[in-house]
């Protein structure tokens, strides 16, 4: 039914928590003919730990519009509060929906943000952090692959001139150096942590066909959890993604993420955002860099997560960034996209994946 974003910024100083809340709250009702009287239920996605406080949404029900309202909390990217709306909804007899998905991590460390999902025993004390293992499952795929680490700034390239194109990402002065971090990997390959919001009005069939001339559809959705420890993970694939892809496709209709008119990722590293793509099977395995040598413009046309990673917010931000174009919004009157398919991330070294599946009829 509707949408909106804050800016994606390496921090938003002069704002809190609840000024990015409210603001994208107000912005997606404003158009819908929907009051927030009028929303049945809340779901919202954001980090305790890197809101600096336990069950730190309470302190942004105001702000959500949520008091007095049935109202979740989704500890995960807001691509999974999305899906849990959108079941809530199915089942009824709820009809109106409001997700939202927030972050500010320049107000934590988010490097300990990633190592406290770390098992405490075995991992944490060898020094497995979020960074190092992007690198090490870089290796095993750079070498599989036969690719070179410079190989792999054609990926970020693509991601930062699209979002500099973008202007609801703030990305002046902010494109990071070819700094090494973990061999084999830079600074330039890491996504950066930003401060912003997003918020998605859902709604069931009856009430948006009395509002929407040409309503966006979510036709399908699907989830998927990989090993919890690292090492036992496929070292250089991604298979909870495509079994992600499955669910999705199988509640859509859709044959394969080829049928889709764009595709939104999200990946905290230039390799784990090849191998995403790979899985979703819009490349063979290890062949995902030919799809941005190609400049397919299919995928990502926003920027995608390594020039903006809100963390609890990025999967949702994908699936605006994908809504806006189907809807043909300000900016986007010339899109063609029918169909889009939205993926989200989460977990330690991107260990759980969401797909959603979008359709407009025209």
């Amino acid at each position: 039914m509707g949408s909106a974003q804050t800016s994606l910024a390496g921090a938003h100083t002069e704002r809190q928590h609840i000024d990015l809340i409210d603001e994208v709250v107000v912005a997606a009702l404003k158009g819908t003919g929907l009051r927030i009287e009028d929303v049945d239920f809340v779901i919202d996605s954001g980090s305790d730990f890197l809101d600096g406080r336990s069950i730190s949404n309470c302190g942004f029900l105001g702000a959500m519009g949520a008091n007095h309202k049935e109202e979740s909390r989704v500890e995960e990217d807001g691509l999974w509060a999305l899906a849990y709306a959108a079941n809530k909804i199915a089942a009824g007899p709820k009809s109106v929906a409001l997700v939202i998905a927030y972050s500010k991590p320049s107000e934590s460390d988010i490097d300990d943000f990633w190592n406290g999902m770390l098992e405490p025993f075995l991992q944490r004390p060898v020094g497995l952090s979020h960074q190092t293992a992007s690198a090490l499952t870089a290796q095993r795929y750079l070498a599989a692959s036969g690719l070179s680490a410079e190989d792999l700034r054609v990926v970020s390239d693509a991601a930062w001139r699209r979002a500099e194109a973008n202007p609801a990402v703030e990305t002046e002065g902010s494109r990071p150096s070819d700094e090494p971090v973990a061999a084999p990997l830079t600074r330039s390959d890491y996504s950066r942590p930003t401060d912003g919001a997003v918020a998605v009005v859902l709604a069931v069939d009856t009430v948006a066909e009395k509002i929407v001339r040409n309503p966006v559809w979510v036709t399908g959705h699907g989830s998927a959890m990989d090993h919890y420890f690292f090492t036992a993970r496929d070292g250089d694939a991604m298979p909870a993604a495509a079994h992600a892809l499955k669910g999705a496709l199988a509640m859509s209709g859709k044959e394969s993420a080829a049928d889709f008119d764009l595709v939104e990722v999200s990946a905290t590293s230039t390799v784990g955002e090849l191998m995403v793509v790979e899985a979703l099977g819009l490349a063979e395995p290890h062949r995902g860099i030919e799809l941005y040598r190609s400049g397919d413009a299919s995928i990502n046309p926003s920027g995608g997560a390594l020039p903006a990673d809100p963390v609890m917010a990025t999967g949702l931000v994908r699936f605006h960034e994908a809504l806006i174009r189907l809807a043909r919004r300000e900016g986007h009157e010339a899109s063609e996209a029918k169909s889009a398919l939205v993926h989200g991330t989460g977990g330690f070294a991107m260990q759980n994946h969401c797909v959603v599946a979008l359709e407009v009829a025209r």
